[in-house]
């Protein structure tokens, strides 16, 4: 049994590796772009928001824990203002309740956003309606929008892309890839911020 189980695990690790050498050869400068364009946010006092689904949610909730708390350990910085606009359960229940689920991210952004915040949307596909919707909104409320997909991009890229400043695509199909990508892109922002911000290598 010890076998074909090592075999599977060197195959998830090395589609791992090979999904980030793709993100390295074709995604490399919108990930530069994208970690500038929040990090200018932040500089010029706004806040960010971030939301996704299922395990976009949950990356949402840790990048922005990242900058609300800290990334490093050390040195320490001041808090950044992050929001997670997928945290709050009664928020969600309520929106998806009175509004549908299709609004829960574009209501809180249209009560809570503010011109020169940003919006960090997060869907492997592209398709998520609400992950849309929340673009759509913040691009109508005069904030930043960065979006972490993959694939060919999907509905977003297809329908919307005047409603997203970047865009940073993972090149490649399987969700699991694509979802480790986004979090170790979200890191980077973060790292991208401590740099240029507090000078923390």
């Amino acid at each position: 049994m010890l076998r074909p189980m090592r075999e599977l695990v060197q195959a998830h690790i090395q589609r791992s590796i090979e999904a980030k050498q793709k993100l390295i050869a074709e995604s490399l400068d919108d990930i530069v772009r994208g970690g500038e364009l929040l990090t200018g946010v932040l500089q010029k006092g706004g806040k960010l928001m971030m939301c996704g689904n299922g395990g976009s949610a949950a990356d949402a909730q840790h990048i922005a824990t990242e900058y609300l708390v800290r990334y490093r350990a050390k040195p320490e910085r001041p808090s950044l203002p992050a929001i997670s606009l997928a945290a709050d359960s009664s928020t969600l229940t309520a929106g998806g309740n009175d509004f549908g689920f299709d609004h829960v991210f574009a209501r809180q952004i249209e009560g809570l956003g503010r011109p020169g915040d940003g919006l960090l949307a997060i869907s492997t596909s592209g398709n998520s309606v609400n992950v849309i919707n929340a673009l759509k909104t913040a691009r109508a409320k005069g904030m930043a929008t960065v979006l972490l997909t993959g694939g060919d991009g999907g509905r977003a890229l297809g329908e919307i892309a005047d409603a997203i400043d970047v865009s940073v695509r993972v090149p490649h199909e399987e969700t699991s890839r694509i979802q480790e990508c986004h979090i170790m892109i979200g890191q980077i922002f973060c790292a991208m911020t401590e740099k240029a911000m507090f000078d923390i290598d």
